[in-house]
């Protein structure tokens, strides 16, 4: 097993013990990303969409950094503090995942999120 740790100077440091992401085999496993603004450490929170905003822009910094793009993403896992967002952070996540190559996803409502946040998301992706 090839095992490679990839951190992006463009995305927030992990707010734990955890790397950004973990490439084994040629697979991307790209941990949660929340809204957090990687210049300055502040949580951006104004509304869903800028949120949402941030936490795909992080996510694209890191896959960029593995040599990746969104194109290469096969699975995300979107979690949400109200489910009422649904439809708010799906029009954001269509800017960034064309819906005839969109990964496969679940979007869930969650209790509790890092820094009570109200979206993080989570992305695995195939670099062959």
């Amino acid at each position: 097993m090839s095992k490679t740790i990839i951190n992006s100077d463009k995305a927030p440091k992990p707010v734990g013990p955890y790397n950004h992401s973990v490439l084994v085999n040629g697979i991307l496993f790209i941990s949660g990303q929340i809204a957090i603004d990687p210049t300055n450490g502040e949580l951006i929170q104004d509304n869903i969409e800028a949120e949402t905003h941030q936490v795909l822009k992080n996510l694209g910094a890191i896959l960029e950094e593995a040599g990746c793009t969104y194109e290469d993403v096969v699975k995300c896992s979107v979690f949400v503090s109200d489910m009422g967002m649904y439809g708010r952070i799906n029009a954001i996540y269509a800017e960034y995942f064309n819906e005839d190559t969109a990964p496969a996803r679940e979007l869930v409502e969650v209790a509790n999120l890092p820094k009570y946040v109200n979206v993080e998301i989570s992305a695995i992706a195939s670099k062959s």
